[in-house]
């Protein structure tokens, strides 16, 4: 059964084996401006060629800067893409979830070492859990998602359920902890369903009116809308995977693509945090959530930090667990590769990356969608997105380009 559905593209090969309105303004490029954006559209144009895929949007700045902001490739055949489409964020919501709890941390509203029982007291293990381990997924909770048979059997026979938060949880609620919590790390989108829940309890609030007003607002994201059912603002980026091909026993000889722009994303995160943006919104949080812009300096050094390389390792039984290292250490709801921090969804024939190199103030967002060609036998599949970040890294500042994995 693939794994690619998840929200954020994880096996990353260092550790194991997706505005409205007008255009946004810009001041006039220069000559090198331009030779760069004539660089990266030349990576973007080849790549898509080698990664078989079926529309790119991308935006590239420079400390506020545009670079380059373009649209390549068909959203639906005869419709090309643009750069107003609007697509799925995934796993980009969980900077914001994180952002949200350390914004709460500063205000001295709760602590991350506060246990997740004071406001759950009913969910197993909720004793041993804190706040800050759901955030850096260092609780042991198993995912409902990645190595859940019955959770692939379920949704790949009916992708378009809506579920609750009761039905996923119910997923995990009744299996041990993979480890004594804090001692490893697993991606398990079982954390940011238990995390959010928390944070309503203690604030009162839901997590649409929470996240709009001490995130999304304060960003200045536009365009990033909750959507816990399959409904997309338009224009909307359409997506196409061949993802189901094993669980509906479709021969490997026989051509199998499927449209799954509509597919019901009520599976991936907590509810409230299930998002619709565009390219814009994408690039403006690599920004605000790359520079801390909404958080205390303590705050912003504990979302980023690398205190996990050295400390987690490979585990039977855990399909996620990995050694962390210098091309992957997940800190509090993000990513640093490198130098450069970012979220990396992918899931339903969609991927991206919103990227930021606080150093440089480069920021890069990309969104792609794929062609028929870019699936196996299995229908299994990659994040591409996350590939092209790092070549188009590599053109923006080739003294500080992000890992790229082994082999390529």
């Amino acid at each position: 059964m693939p794994i690619a559905r998840r929200i954020a593209c994880v096996a990353f090969a260092f550790a194991i084996a997706c505005g409205c309105g007008a255009p946004h303004s810009a001041a006039p490029p220069n000559s090198a401006d331009t030779a760069k954006a004539d660089a990266v559209m030349r990576v973007v144009r080849n790549f898509m060629t080698q990664a078989h895929l079926r529309a790119v949007i991308v935006r590239v700045t420079v400390d506020g800067k545009e670079i380059v902001t373009q649209a390549v490739g068909d959203s639906m055949t005869g419709v090309p893409a643009s750069t107003d489409m609007h697509f799925r964020n995934g796993a980009v919501a969980i900077s914001y979830v994180s952002t949200l709890l350390l914004r709460l941390v500063d205000e001295k509203k709760l602590s991350l070492d506060d246990k997740l029982s004071k406001w759950l007291p009913e969910f197993p293990q909720a004793q041993r859990v804190t706040l800050g381990q759901l955030a850096q997924m260092t609780s042991g909770y198993p995912d409902y998602v990645i190595g859940n048979q019955q959770f692939d059997n379920a949704s790949y026979a009916n992708p378009f359920q809506q579920w609750t938060t009761q039905d996923i949880l119910a997923q995990v609620s009744g299996r041990p902890l993979l480890y004594e919590p804090g001692t490893n790390w697993n991606y398990a989108h079982t954390n940011y369903v238990l995390l959010g829940l928390a944070l309503e309890k203690a604030t009162g609030q839901d997590m649409p009116t929470l996240l709009q007003n001490e995130v999304l607002g304060p960003l200045g994201l536009k365009a990033t809308a909750n959507s816990d059912t399959p409904e997309i603002p338009g224009p909307v980026l359409h997506t196409f995977t061949s993802e189901r091909r094993a669980a509906l026993k479709i021969p490997a000889g026989t051509p199998f693509y499927e449209e799954s722009t509509y597919w019901n994303p009520s599976w991936t995160i907590t509810h409230g945090a299930i998002q619709t943006t565009n390219i814009y919104d994408m690039e403006a949080t690599a920004v605000g959530v790359g520079t801390g812009k909404l958080l205390s300096a303590d705050s912003y050094k504990k979302m980023v930090s690398t205190a996990l390389r050295g400390k987690t390792h490979t585990q039977p039984g855990c399909p996620t667990c990995f050694d962390q290292n210098e091309g992957y250490t997940y800190g509090l709801g993000i990513i640093t590769s490198g130098d450069w921090l970012l979220q990396n969804p992918l899931f339903s024939g969609c991927a991206g990356v919103e990227a930021y190199l606080p150093a440089q103030k480069v920021a890069i967002a990309v969104a792609v969608t794929y062609a028929s060609e870019a699936f196996d036998d299995q229908g299994n599949y990659s994040n591409q997105a996350d590939i092209l970040f790092r070549k188009i890294g590599a053109v923006m500042d080739a003294s500080d380009a992000p890992p790229m994995p082994p082999g390529r």
